[in-house]
């Protein structure tokens, strides 16, 4: 993740790269080439959409955490796991306006300590985030394939500890950016992962491109390839709306993560491949900047794809603002979501588990 890269050594204006070289693993090797435009670029660009993301991120996310939680006696393993997805989102924008702030300054003023909290913090956050995507997937489509089998096993108590296990791994998948990512020297100029063991130094590339892009996307490929044929054979109105919901999921994780995952890759292969042209470095590295931006923007998505679309959520939502705003009268639309379909007891439960 090029969020907790850190910044390049020897920070000037003419050279400096608003991205350390965590990509190719080495920082010791930095290239000699000046990237004025490019730091100029960053110098801008970065602060005001880190900004604009973490506000919208922050709340949106909140506003699911909130009506979650108020309406905690009410929620079953999907709602557990959709909070959870709504914090490790928040806690992946939280750590943005350093990241903000940083790319503004030119350099790393937080300390040491913040330099490798912040990191681990940043990744956890991202890791996390995907990992409760690719649960919510496979819970839909075991409550789907095997509905009466696994109902059971559905349980709160079950989401709690699923939550409890997607953490942890997060966690340990991240405890290397933790232990290796620190600030070079007294200066305090520079935060960047820089383990000193080889087999260390293209950790996080690989770890994102697989766990947060391919593994992810395929687990969502294989559960709704599933889902959508058992779909299309139920007698509801609203099977089309669900199935252009399912197919949303996908093409938005793809169409933002893709381009930042290619980049990175294009980063490592840079770095491994003899040559020192200046100009493709240059080109190279603005695009992890400007594709990494642009898969920061999915964490201001996933409230809308995974909560407002449902109409559960949305009545929840209009119930609240109608308990703070008593004026706000509610639409029959929201009242009774299942009206449309009462008739099919097997539909009602499947829309109902896609579209909460």
């Amino acid at each position: 993740m090029a969020g907790f890269a850190g910044f390049a050594e020897n920070i000037t204006p003419t050279t400096w790269d608003p991205y350390s070289d965590y990509y190719s693993g080495n920082h010791e090797d930095s290239s000699p080439c000046e990237f004025g435009e490019l730091w100029s670029f960053g110098k801008v660009f970065l602060p005001t959409f880190y900004s604009v993301v973490f506000i919208l991120g922050f709340i949106g996310n909140s506003l699911v955490v909130c009506v979650l939680v108020i309406y905690r006696n009410q929620i079953n393993l999907t709602d557990i796991c959709l909070f959870n997805l709504a914090l490790s989102d928040i806690l992946f924008v939280l750590t943005l306006p350093f990241y903000a702030h940083s790319s503004r300054v030119g350099q790393w003023t937080f300390g040491s300590f913040m330099c490798a909290f912040i990191s681990g913090l940043h990744s956890t956050g991202f890791f996390c985030s995907t990992f409760f995507m690719v649960v919510m997937s496979i819970d839909r489509y075991i409550a789907i394939i095997y509905a009466h089998k696994m109902l059971r096993y559905r349980t709160s108590r079950a989401g709690v500890a699923l939550s409890m296990a997607v953490w942890m791994l997060s966690l340990g998948v991240s405890l290397p950016v933790f232990m290796f990512t620190k600030v070079n020297g007294s200066q305090e100029v520079m935060c960047y992962y820089d383990p000193e063991m080889d087999a260390w130094k293209h950790y996080n590339i690989f770890t994102t491109n697989i766990l947060g892009l391919l593994i992810p996307f395929l687990v969502m490929i294989g559960c709704y390839s599933r889902i959508i044929p058992i779909l299309m054979k139920m007698k509801t109105t609203k099977k089309h709306r669900v199935v252009k919901l399912i197919i949303s999921i996908m093409v938005v994780f793809f169409v933002f993560w893709t381009p930042y995952n290619i980049s990175l890759f294009l980063k490592f292969l840079k770095s491994v491949l003899p040559g020192d042209v200046c100009e493709v470095e240059e080109n190279v590295r603005l695009a992890v900047t400007v594709t990494e931006t642009l898969a920061y923007t999915h964490c201001c998505l996933n409230p809308i794809i995974y909560a407002f679309v449902g109409q559960k959520f949305m009545r929840r939502v209009l119930q609240l603002l109608k308990k703070c705003v008593p004026w706000i009268s509610l639409s029959s639309t929201w009242n009774d979501p299942d009206s449309s379909f009462r008739n099919s007891t097997r539909s009602s439960e499947v829309v109902s588990t896609l579209v909460k």
